[in-house]
């Protein structure tokens, strides 16, 4: 076969790649076909090694494209995550919510109660990236901020199709449930997400308080009592009742190697006090996003 031949036959496939739109196979089929050629592949496995190239380049995008729609925040992952300082939180349990398929399928809901800087939205985070890898959507977003997308949504009539459209998402992450406003307009549209969702996507939800003081959120007893009962009527719980990494770091640091962290305490005055606890520590203001 003439170098003229082989050219004219390279441009045609080139452009039946092309609307067979298979960009993969179009970027990386020279490379197989020498190594055939080299090999002596039969033509069947040459096809296959060239479709499965296809296949793994496509989940590759697929994934990208669901992590940058996602919003996860930064180096949340399941390895990053320190068990150890969690002792009643089970890795082959998180793990095999990270499979996603025993309660995703099914519209079940997780929900990690703890006070601030408890790991909750670290965990959150590194289940929702598991979950992306593993052929999920996800979508991360601060309570705060998608109520507020879902009352604009409302004052432009279109509340309905703008949870609708929430639905390409198998799993919401709504991080800091505590900091919704105790408003009626803010709490309502919360409110209808939850029930829209019940029983046919998932909710994994970080909340400070546990379920007796939501009336903290919801200003109505019924709507926290039926919001209360649909989210758990399928729900694994974790309760991540532990002192603050954030705030254990920062007396480690303070402290200086050597010295038990545990008999450092904080007072009001910013100050390491080496008293035995007797001076009762100043809490640390909650940050944007506790954990």
């Amino acid at each position: 076969m003439s170098e003229t031949t082989k050219a004219i036959d390279a441009q045609r496939l080139t452009l039946i790649l092309n609307d067979l739109r298979l960009p993969a196979i179009k970027q990386a089929w020279p490379e197989f076909v020498a190594r055939a050629d080299t090999e002596a592949w039969p033509a069947a496995r040459l096809l296959a090694t060239l479709a499965e190239h296809e296949i793994a380049e496509r989940d590759r995008r697929r994934i990208e494209r669901h992590l940058l729609d996602a919003r996860l925040p930064p180096g949340k992952t399941i390895d990053a995550f320190a068990f150890d300082a969690v002792p009643m939180i089970s890795k082959a349990r998180v793990l095999a919510l990270c499979a996603g398929d025993l309660w995703l399928d099914q519209g079940a809901n997780l929900i990690l109660f703890g006070p601030p800087g408890g790991g909750k939205s670290h965990l959150a985070a590194a289940i929702g990236l598991a979950l992306i890898e593993n052929g999920w959507r996800v979508l991360f977003t601060r309570t705060s901020d998608l109520v507020q997308k879902l009352q604009i949504a409302r004052r432009e009539l279109a509340l309905e199709s703008a949870i609708v459209r929430l639905d390409k998402y198998h799993l919401l992450i709504l991080d800091d449930l505590a900091y919704v406003a105790k408003d009626q307009a803010e709490t309502s549209v919360l409110f209808e997400l939850i029930s829209a969702r019940y029983e046919r996507r998932s909710l994994l939800i970080t909340a400070n308080q546990p379920f007796g003081e939501w009336g903290k959120v919801f200003p109505d007893p019924a709507m926290t009592l039926a919001a209360v009962d649909r989210l758990v009527h399928h729900a694994t719980i974790f309760e991540m009742n532990v002192e603050s990494y954030r705030r254990k770091t920062a007396v480690q640091r303070r402290t200086g190697p050597g010295r038990p962290p545990t008999r450092a305490t904080i007072n009001e005055n910013g100050r390491l006090s080496r008293a035995d606890n007797q001076t009762a520590p100043t809490p640390l203001p909650p940050s944007d996003n506790p954990d």
